[in-house]
């Protein structure tokens, strides 16, 4: 009898240890923000699995319960149909790293709650730029660890064939400095520079006092000019080079024939070309260099001339694209006549009518000119679509809307139907937002998955705080938050897409410094592009489910790739929820 009864007490510790173990043990399908919540804002976080009940909040110690909730009734996945339910404790505010426990199923990821949450990873996400700096060494002040040499200094660019002109005939040498790398590639591209500007300097033109207390450690800080301006100008004065001095025409791209190895910059030698002049490129040239004209007009004397020299050279541009409306870039038909071959990214686009619009909304409001209003159809149709690299039109709305203040009378008259317009495309995100699996406006259908998802998510996040701006109604600013909660974890994959963040956090992006530099830690501060069925890369994937397809692996180009127009609204939606963040 005695050694039975101790033998049931040994199982009886055995079966609780085990039990107590299960129940500290991380659970990753329980899906939250991996960095944290602000105090006063809401708070939820999704458990992906059978049916449960409660759930508790743990202090850092795993012990002690701080806040006990409900999970709701179970929701379905429309695309996995998996069932989720969520665990929403908005109602906790204590500052502090906590735990969600959810009976013994185990516990997340930690977190935090503290005003300022995500100050960090905006500042990240905006550093990211630097380290995407191509013509200068990043040394260890500024780079940490991911300090590198120098590479393509770009000082001595070919003039391509397809690019050849009188006064610049094939193989002339022009110099052609600075820039950012786009994405995982080291070239340089006009058209995904155009966007990726837009919405930087929208964010500025949209929150300027935030950024004047804004230091990201690089070169430039601690000038007269925000850090924000600063690493923008690294590739504003790039943009500048490609344009042709004796026409006004903008080259597409500045590009080695084919993509470069698996190399750090510097080791990356092959010549590099300016290819032709395109359409496209005009115009997202204008867009930006009209909007950099007031923006660096305060700044004239710390950069004299720039805001005039940025006028003027789009007007030069606007001149040319009136010139060549029809001159899109082809990269096959360039192939075919011209050697030699270009085979890095296309950015190829057949339809100019929503960079003609965002053109002109800038030009209208920067020379308060009306003739630009006239000059296109700003106003064609209600069919918005969120910004792409070849979809630009809502930045212009966006730019007029912003500039109200200063907009000519004639432009004032075309706001309130603007504003409505977006409105109801921002209410049209929020429809049926409150029965979805993650509660969140992102990956209602499958189409929210394509290349570069997680940017989808964020520029969703930015029409979501323009209407907020609109309309001061909470539920967009409220919706905002959700869609950044699903960029740092909360999301059908567990994984936190922006580098250096997070617990379950991207290790392997298809970047070529991170594969070849020889550290572990990816170069923080990158956004990866997240799920996509598409799988064009034909790397291995563990399943085909829209919102669940992606692999962290550098070969995952089409999952796992960074860029710089997918970085850029991760840094808009990051800072201007911390800059917006007392008004939750």
């Amino acid at each position: 009898m005695t050694r039975l009864f101790n033998f049931k007490k040994i199982a009886s510790i055995l079966i609780l240890f085990i039990g107590l173990q299960q129940a500290f043990a991380q659970n990753e399908s329980i899906r939250l923000n991996q960095v944290g919540f602000y105090p006063n804002a809401p708070k939820e976080a999704v458990w992906v699995g059978e049916k449960q009940t409660d759930f508790v909040i743990l202090a850092k110690d795993k012990k002690k319960v701080v806040f006990n909730g409900k999970l709701s009734e179970q929701r379905t996945n429309v695309i996995s149909q998996k069932t989720t339910q969520i665990a929403d404790f908005s109602a906790f505010t204590k500052p502090g790293t906590y735990y969600i426990s959810i009976h013994d199923k185990g516990i997340s990821y930690p977190f935090e709650i503290k005003k300022d949450i995500h100050r960090e990873a905006a500042k990240a996400s905006l550093k990211g730029f630097y380290f995407q700096r191509a013509s200068i060494k990043l040394p260890e002040k500024y780079a940490g660890k991911w300090q590198r040499n120098e590479g393509h200094p770009d000082d001595k660019v070919l003039i391509h064939p397809s690019a050849a002109s009188k006064e610049r005939p094939e193989n002339t040498v022009i110099s052609s400095t600075k820039g950012w790398y786009d994405a995982g590639d080291y070239n340089k591209y006009i058209v995904n520079s155009g966007i990726t500007m837009g919405t930087l300097f929208s964010l500025y033109e949209d929150h300027p006092e935030y950024f004047k207390s804004f230091d990201i450690n690089i070169p430039e800080s601690n000038n007269a000019i925000p850090d924000l301006l600063d690493e923008s100008l690294w590739n504003l004065r790039w943009m500048l080079t490609m344009q042709d001095p004796n026409d006004g025409g903008v080259y597409h791209k500045l590009t080695n024939a084919s993509f470069d190895g698996m190399v750090m910059p510097d080791k990356a030698t092959k010549p590099r070309y300016v290819v032709q002049k395109s359409i496209t490129a005009a115009l997202d040239f204008v867009a930006v260099m009209a909007q950099a004209s007031r923006i660096f007009k305060p700044c004239d004397k710390q950069l004299p001339g720039l805001a005039d020299s940025c006028l003027t050279a789009a007007l030069k541009a606007w001149d040319w694209a009136k010139a060549n409306p029809k001159l899109f870039y082809r990269q096959n038909e360039i192939n075919k006549q011209f050697d030699p071959d270009v085979v890095t990214g296309e950015y190829g686009d057949g339809n100019n009518a929503d960079e003609w619009i965002w053109a002109a909304a800038e030009l209208w409001i920067s020379t308060k000119d009306d003739s630009y209003s006239q000059a296109v159809n700003l106003f064609p149709d209600a069919n918005l679509q969120l910004p792409t690299w070849s979809q630009v039109r809502m930045l212009g709305y966006y730019s007029l809307i912003r500039s109200e203040a200063i907009l000519t009378p004639k432009g004032k008259e075309a706001l309130p139907a603007l504003k409505k317009m977006l409105t109801g495309f921002a209410d049209g995100l929020l429809d049926g937002v409150n029965q979805q699996a993650y509660n969140i406006v992102m990956g209602k259908t499958a189409r929210d998955y394509m290349w570069g998802s997680s940017s989808h998510a964020a520029n969703q996040g930015i029409a979501l705080l323009q209407a907020y701006k609109i309309t001061a109604d909470k539920k967009y600013l409220n919706a905002a938050l959700g869609n950044l909660d699903y960029l740092l974890g909360r999301n059908a994959t567990g994984y936190s897409f922006l580098t250096g963040y997070g617990s379950k956090q991207v290790m392997h992006p298809h970047h070529r410094p991170s594969e070849a530099d020889g550290i572990v830690e990816p170069v923080p501060g990158l956004l990866s592009g997240g799920p996509n069925p598409g799988q064009q890369d034909k790397c291995t994937y563990t399943t085909k489910i829209a919102d669940e397809s992606f692999t962290d692996h550098v070969c995952s180009y089409a999952s796992n790739e960074i860029a710089i127009n997918w970085n850029a609204p991760m840094v808009y939606l990051a800072a201007a929820i911390e800059a917006l963040q007392k008004k939750f």
